[in-house]
């Protein structure tokens, strides 16, 4: 399993490197990807010494590609994936995928991402910016192009002091989502989950729409909402 990361500006950015961490235990080879506001919050040696790999940071950079060659490497690394994740995504990086703006190595490597692979998006930000229309707009356009499974943020106190949805979701959420291999968790309050239509989050878990039917059954399930392809589910235990 081949994971390109995708890391763009936010407080939550010094997640991304448990991410690695963790998705290099899970045995996933990883390759980082950032944009310029991303190395305010966490420098790429960081991600270089977690993942054994050169961090890039030119769209236009060639040379060190995957398989040796002297290829573009934004062209190169797109091919090597076989999952993608950018955790965190700002607003900003959002709105720039949304529209097909690549001016930078991050969103020149996600438009040049073949379809089929899992590919994750986990925003973080402000509740006032999640919840402004044009996000959401934004969120709604990256849904209905069939590429992207989008994870909302969770509701917990942010680090700009405010509480409410706009924090990037635990790290175990992000590597279920990718994996497939989803987990129940019991212990905690029923939470539901937006993504889109090829997958099921449901509380803390991440099932395939074939495993959702076999795991799913010895608990009771409340449908609570349902928008076109996108559902709604919380679990009691």
């Amino acid at each position: 399993m081949r994971l390109l990361l995708g890391v763009t500006g936010g407080i939550a950015a010094y997640k991304a490197a448990d991410l690695v961490s963790q998705a290099v235990k899970a045995g996933f080879e990883v390759r980082v990807v950032m944009t310029p506001s991303a190395t305010h919050f966490v420098g790429p040696l960081t991600f270089e010494a977690l993942s054994g790999h050169p961090v890039m940071l030119d769209a236009l950079a060639t040379g060190g590609a995957p398989e040796g060659s002297g290829a573009v490497q934004h062209i190169s690394w797109a091919k090597w994936a076989t999952h993608a994740c950018i955790a965190p995504l700002s607003a900003a990086s959002l709105g720039k995928l949304a529209c097909g703006i690549s001016d930078n190595a991050l969103t020149t490597v996600w438009l040049a991402l073949p379809p089929g692979i899992v590919n994750v998006l986990a925003p973080a930000m402000n509740t006032q910016m999640w919840d402004h229309p044009i996000v959401q707009r934004n969120v709604k356009w990256l849904e209905e192009s069939g590429r992207y499974t989008v994870l909302s943020p969770t509701s917990k106190r942010l680090a700009c002091g405010d509480v409410g949805t706009g924090a990037l979701p635990e790290v175990a959420d992000l590597l279920a989502a990718l994996t497939g291999r989803g987990y129940v968790s019991r212990g905690g309050p029923a939470r539901g989950y937006r993504l889109g239509p090829k997958a099921w989050e449901i509380g803390s878990a991440y099932l395939s729409n074939l495993t959702f039917r076999d795991v799913a059954r010895p608990f009771m399930l409340e449908l609570t909402q349902t928008l076109g392809e996108t559902t709604f589910l919380t679990i009691f235990d």
